[in-house]
């Protein structure tokens, strides 16, 4: 059976139906879930596989990027998103989802709670533009064995990754790169944000939660990619996906 995916839907969180395409193509069941649905019970989280936070501007990013869904999380599913992590299954955070894994404490782990955060573009302006992400952690299932490099937009205000807590090695899962794959240095606009050490992306300790500030979800169809009437391809971001896909279906 193919694993079920939840693709959780706040008020402002448009990259869902994104998300969920790429989720199907990878192989798995994937459905949108309001997040009233799940806070009325109408749906449970523990009955699917795999937890999807998607990008977007949830609540319209009142009192900042993420930040009040971020207190639904920790305050309405923190029992539920526990369990759903300590039992391995895996989770991914994107964009807006993944500001709102950071500021709930689900990311980046017990280790470094509430010491880390996503803040302000140092460029000081929105940043859209097309990316190129290494993924380097082996540690996390989301990018276990993925050796090319992801060509995939970014859309975002407060991206620019930084923590004071103890983040290990193994919890960088992707990074910011030059379009050769050499490291971006922390250099503009191969590092879009000003994040620490060129971080995208990062996972929880375990390994099976992943959160990024780009849109790998945007990039899936040969058709997606920025220079395809050129006949460039690669860099596919759906390999991303099935990783997860794959892992969720072995539990």
């Amino acid at each position: 059976m193919k694993p079920k995916a939840l693709v959780l839907q706040a008020r402002g969180s448009n990259r869902d139906l994104d998300v969920m395409d790429a989720l199907t193509l990878a192989g798995a069941d994937a459905v949108g879930i309001p997040l009233n649905d799940l806070r009325n019970r109408k749906t449970l989280l523990s009955d699917f596989q795999l937890l999807v936070v998607p990008g977007g501007f949830s609540y319209a990013d009142a009192l900042g990027a993420g930040k009040l869904l971020a207190l639904d999380l920790a305050s309405y599913f923190v029992d539920e998103i526990s369990a759903f992590v300590h039992a391995g299954k895996p989770v991914i955070g994107i964009c807006n989802g993944f500001q709102a894994l950071v500021k709930s404490g689900i990311l980046p782990g017990d280790s470094s709670a509430g010491q880390s955060t996503l803040t302000f573009n140092a460029q000081g302006h929105f940043e859209c533009r097309w990316v190129h992400l290494r993924p380097v952690s082996r540690n996390c299932i989301w990018t276990k064995g993925l050796e090319e490099i992801i060509t995939c937009p970014i859309a975002h205000g407060e991206g620019n990754f930084q923590s004071l807590g103890s983040l290990a090695p193994e919890q960088i899962a992707i990074s910011y790169v030059h379009m050769d794959g050499s490291s971006a240095n922390g250099e503009y606009p191969a590092n879009p944000n000003g994040s620490m050490l060129d971080i995208a992306g990062i996972c929880n300790p375990q390994g099976n939660v992943l959160g990024l500030m780009p849109h790998p979800e945007n990039h899936i169809h040969t058709w997606q990619h920025p220079r395809h009437t050129r006949g460039e391809t690669g860099g596919s971001g759906l390999k991303l996906f099935e990783n997860g896909v794959k892992y969720a279906g072995d539990l």
